[in-house]
């Protein structure tokens, strides 16, 4: 079974699925970031080369069922899998955690994409924290007339707006700390991207409490036809049932071979 992962969700599906019987995992890291977080068993670093280079990689380690646990935003890789295992009779699950829904008192301004967002963003305030991580902070780089707080896990490549300061942290967080944040930088307006989960929602609380608008980039449609689930005992019990549907095809092929032998 392969994990492409790199989410709480994929290490947590690794560590049960690593301690159970007739289970052989690998998961998958992009190694976008310096110093992950590593998943129990087996683990390889870097990308495929493509939708080909998955296809191949998967069919020469023998790989029966593959989990898309990697991060909503991670439409590539996703997109690639879909289309590498699309004729394979190798099934595939995506593992999305749930979007993030508006609250009472929230003052949220959802747009598309990236591009949205700074043609938005400008219009909201002048100090602007941005946390969508390193990788799309370039987009705002043309952005001379307001002031960023660009936190994020690594350093940010690329272009960077002029008027900055970079904060390299990694959740999760909690709620005061935010607020305390918010408070200490006079934050305006808040980027974020909408990855759902527990993990950073305590920007959006701190953000809620504040009267601070938040920018919310929705997240880049799954492939059409993909099978889908929110949590990892959903995605547990899907590995299972394909588990259970791979032993019954071998058992039906071993079968059809005794019959042909006796025939023979």
């Amino acid at each position: 079974m392969l994990i492409l992962g790199g989410t709480r969700e994929a290490r947590e599906l690794a560590h049960i699925a690593t301690g159970e019987r007739g289970f052989e995992i690998v998961s998958s890291l992009a190694g976008r970031v310096r110093a992950p977080l590593l998943p129990e068993g087996a683990v390889r670093i870097g990308g495929f080369g493509g939708a080909e280079g998955l296809r191949d990689w998967v069919a020469d380690k023998g790989i029966e069922a593959v989990v898309d646990a990697t991060h909503p935003f991670a439409a590539a890789i996703s997109a690639n899998a879909a289309v590498a295992l699309r004729d394979s009779g190798i099934p595939l699950v995506h593992l999305r955690r749930p979007s993030w829904s508006p609250q009472t008192g929230d003052r949220w301004v959802r747009v598309r994409d990236l591009a949205a967002a700074v043609r938005v963003v400008s219009t909201l305030g002048e100090r602007v924290f941005l946390t969508i991580g390193r990788q799309g902070v370039s987009a705002f780089a043309g952005q001379d007339g307001q002031w960023f707080l660009i936190r994020a896990i690594d350093p940010p490549e690329g272009p960077l707006p002029p008027n900055r300061e970079i904060l390299l942290a990694r959740g999760p967080f909690a709620v005061e700390g935010e607020s305390r944040l918010l408070v200490e930088y006079r934050i305006d307006v808040v980027v974020t991207k909408d990855s759902g989960g527990d993990q950073t929602h305590a920007k959006l609380a701190a953000a809620r409490a504040a009267g601070i608008p938040v920018v919310v980039i929705e997240r880049p449609p799954l492939p059409d036809g993909a099978v889908i689930v929110e949590t990892v005992a959903q995605a547990w019990d899907w590995l299972r049932e394909a588990r259970g549907g791979i032993r019954l095809a071998e058992h039906r092929v071993g079968a059809t071979r005794s019959t042909v032998e006796k025939l023979r």
